[in-house]
């Protein structure tokens, strides 16, 4: 009798083994084709290095949920900038993320009376809505996958900040992003409008002297050479808000290798032009993204 008992118990509880394995299959369905989940962006969304994609992150189908998390470090002529973050995608409709920036001053943040090595840094909850369109399963039409998103920025440097002309230590970015891609071409291409007050992705703060709120423009154009294996430019506009320093646009170069729908690796050379009166800041752009 007791060896019957627990024989009932082992199959039970294998049973209830494969249904959680079966329940979590279909919650992490993974269901959209390989590199249609992009990568993530410096401000924690799903798209390009630079840019937000109308793309939800993850390859969680419209039954499913996708999940990742990432680590990009970006070493520069004077400074460096380390962002860590995760991003859900609901259903391929819903998009929430979080990033955490620490920009790292150097040799730099000497001649700036900061002190070498100070370190500002900005926590980035965002969240992304697809509005319409499907760039993967509407190919027939002409509509691209359009998508609105917000981003809600907080620094840490309020007192610097202000002292630099910068009105706040925290803002709001918006955005609104439309991405085609063409499948038989394998070419994918957006353009992303974002509402945005911040002085260096709001690393010195949101407005200044200068003034506040403007509309910049976002553009990405990729090229999958294979399956796996994906080419690109991106050109981002900034506003320029403060008088101490000018503010130049920003612009990369990337590959961007999807080894499978886990793990992406991206490379890129970036060019986020004058910062601080520090001359032209170029190098590279490493992130790594791993997810389910």
């Amino acid at each position: 009798m007791k060896g019957s008992v627990l024989a009932a118990a082992a199959v039970a509880i294998s049973l209830l083994g494969a249904s959680s394995a079966r329940a979590q299959d279909e919650v992490f369905d993974s269901g959209r084709l390989l590199a249609t989940g992009g990568v993530t962006e410096i401000e924690g969304a799903g798209g390009g290095g630079l840019v937000p994609w109308a793309l939800i992150t993850g390859y969680g189908s419209r039954d499913g949920v996708g999940v990742n998390a990432h680590a990009t470090y970006v070493p520069l002529t004077d400074f460096s900038l380390l962002t860590e973050g995760v991003a859900v995608g609901l259903y391929d409709r819903l998009e929430l993320s979080y990033a955490h920036q620490t920009f790292d001053t150097g040799d730099a943040g000497a001649r700036l009376g900061l002190g070498k090595g100070f370190k500002f840094d900005q926590d980035i909850v965002g969240a992304k809505v697809r509005l319409f369109g499907d760039a993967v399963f509407d190919q027939d039409s002409w509509l691209p996958q359009v998508a609105a998103g917000v981003q809600y920025k907080m620094n840490d440097r309020g007192t610097i900040i202000h002292a630099i002309g910068g009105s706040h230590d925290d803002g709001t970015d918006y955005y609104l992003a439309a991405t085609k891609l063409f499948l038989a071409e394998r070419v994918l291409l957006n353009v992303t409008l974002r509402e945005t007050e911040a002085n260096q992705y709001g690393i010195l703060g949101f407005g200044g002297d200068n003034g506040g709120y403007s509309t910049q423009v976002e553009s990405s154009a990729a090229f999958l050479a294979t399956r796996w294996l994906a080419l690109g430019a991106e050109y981002r506009t900034k506003p320029d808000n403060l008088k101490f320093a000018k503010e130049d646009d920003a612009f990369d170069l990337f590959v961007a290798a999807f080894f499978n729908k886990n793990v992406s690796l991206t490379l890129a050379y970036v060019d986020l032009g004058d910062i601080a009166l520090q001359g032209r800041q170029n190098g590279a752009y490493m992130s790594l993204q791993v997810g389910i």
